[in-house]
């Protein structure tokens, strides 16, 4: 292997600039994280104690293996819109007996758990990371069903949930409930459709309809504990498979499910982990402010990967992508970074070759994303850039080994899907801080406007409005860069996250460790097709 050797000079006043400006993007992150972390707020959390009741989080941490790590997914779902940021629920993947689990935690300090359309979102989000990546399910269940005065938004697309249950089980993945509340109406169904239900005494109460809709309905009267309480299901109606105490009891017994399990790895597992040769503290200094200046992905390769050692392929040729093979917590990985910011074509064809030889040897795939898209330009479209474009597009839309892409500078126009973008499947997406992500820069999107506007009113013999240009300019312009930041993405569930990037490497070995409870396999090459197209 070959040792990167950073150019990075940590002790000039431009590494420091960029330092301090990352700092403050972390700062404003922290601020909106903890909005997620507070849920309901002081007054719902203390009425929720009062009760005798561990919040979410406290369950979770209960939950998992003493000091292992818990990767939270989606914190920010919500944002920007009229729920509380989180979305009223906590999903992730944390380590159970051993065991690396899809974890989903209602918040009941949030409108009593109630599902609003984010809720659903973030929730399909965890099933779909946890059925590609073979991950076991478990539900932290109380729920009061979905959010009424939403629900337009919630009930048809919501069926996907009880959907999912099924459709995991299926596949052989265990789907595990513990029932800490209410579970009423679609909320019933999460332990209806779970293979492992665990229920409270006195605490847990599950039916489709509670006692006033029961006397609405049919005229009969009837109490919560007989008509939904945990004895009665665990006596009677079989529903509850376990009955505990108390909520610490009712963990224990999730986690004696899992042990019980007998769950393995499918996947090849981690070579030795040799740590970076650079302090990870230095990426928040790699990645310049406002990103109109280009910076060397392998100053991030050379803080990230086993050893900072990196094979680079093609190295003098497309010298705008840079491609190679590492590792990262000895889990193999082939790289495609962004160097400069432009795909041409000569990079388009490497990355087609090179996504092709990772399927080969079923490695998988780590995107860095700093592109603002595909070459324009008359020499360019008759030299075949939507050709060659296609081509990257073509591989990674059916490459078969697993995808990461990880958003740390612009990620704007076509080069967004080349690169693996949300609408292209990667097992894990995140993004930094610096981050952004639009159809095209603001200046850019809000200069094609003008002109055609312009070309518009001269068509029609007009004359055109200078000032009302300028100021169309300056409000597109603001609306293209609010909507292109991540924590605006990341509420819409365009990531999995925004990661502080100091932690990049804990969060790219945590999400190799997940994809390989999977077999880790490429298109296949068998003789009956096409070897390697050398592009």
């Amino acid at each position: 292997m070959t040792a990167l050797r950073s150019t990075l000079d940590t002790s000039g006043a431009e590494f420091a600039g960029y330092r301090d400006a990352m700092l403050a993007k972390l700062a404003e992150l922290e601020a909106e994280h903890a909005k997620a972390i507070e849920g309901g707020g002081e007054k719902y959390t203390a009425r929720h104690h009062k009760r005798g009741k561990l919040l979410v989080r406290e369950r979770i941490e209960l939950l998992l293996d003493e000091d292992s790590p818990f990767l939270e997914l989606s914190p920010l779902a919500g944002w920007g819109s009229d729920f509380k940021v989180g979305a009223s629920v906590v999903t992730g993947i944390g380590v159970v007996e051993g065991v690396e689990c899809v974890i989903i935690g209602n918040d009941p300090t949030v409108r009593g758990g109630a599902s609003n359309p984010w809720t659903v979102r973030k929730i399909f989000r965890a099933s779909d990371i946890a059925l590609e990546n073979r991950l076991p399910v478990i539900n932290l269940v109380e729920s009061g069903g979905a959010d009424l005065p939403t629900q337009k938004e919630i009930f048809i697309p919501g069926g996907r949930l009880f959907r999912d249950l099924t459709r995991l089980s299926a596949a052989g993945i265990p789907t595990i409930a513990l029932v800490f509340g209410n579970s009423t109406a679609g909320g019933a169904y999460v332990p209806g459709m779970s293979d492992h239900v665990v229920m409270i005494e006195e605490r847990s109460k599950v039916f489709l309809g509670g006692p006033p809709l029961v006397k609405m309905a049919t005229g009969e009267e009837s109490d919560d504990e007989s008509l939904g309480g945990a004895a009665m299901h665990a006596r009677s109606s079989g529903l509850a498979d376990y009955l505990a105490r108390d909520e610490p009891d009712a963990i224990r017994i999730g986690r004696r499910i899992v042990a019980r399990l007998n769950w393995r790895k499918r996947g090849p597992a981690p070579g030795p982990v040799t740590a970076p040769r650079y302090d990870e503290e230095e990426l928040l200094g790699v990645v310049p402010d406002g990103l109109k200046v280009p910076f060397d992905p392998r100053d991030v390769l050379a803080r990230v990967v086993d050893g900072s050692e990196f094979d680079e392929f093609k190295p003098l040729y497309g010298n705008s992508l840079v491609t190679g093979w590492a590792r990262v917590h000895g889990y193999p990985v082939g790289v495609l970074a962004n160097a400069r910011g432009i795909l041409f074509s000569e990079e388009s064809q490497k990355a087609a070759q090179f996504i092709q030889l990772a399927n080969q040897t079923d490695t998988p795939l780590l995107f860095l994303h700093n592109t603002t898209g595909y070459m324009v330009g008359k020499d360019y479209e008759q030299g075949g850039i939507i050709k060659h474009g296609a081509m990257m597009i073509n591989a990674v839309s059916n490459s078969k080994v697993p995808h990461i892409s990880l958003l740390i500078g612009a990620s704007y126009g076509a080069g967004h899907y080349g690169m693996c973008g949300r609408a292209y499947d990667p097992r894990f997406l995140f993004a930094w801080p610096s981050a952004k992500s639009a159809v095209m820069g603001p200046q850019q999107l809000a200069g094609v406007l003008s002109i055609v506007a312009r070309a518009a009113s001269e068509a029609r013999g007009q004359a055109y409005d200078e000032e009302g240009d300028a100021a169309m300019r300056a409000a597109v312009e603001a609306q293209v860069e609010a909507e292109s930041l991540p924590m605006f993405l990341s509420g819409r569930l365009y990531d999995d996250g925004v990661i502080d990037p100091r932690d990049t490497r804990t969060v790219l070995g945590l999400c190799l460790s997940a994809i390989h409870n999977n077999p880790v396999q490429g298109a296949r090459f068998d003789g009956t097709g096409f070897g390697v197209f050398r592009m």
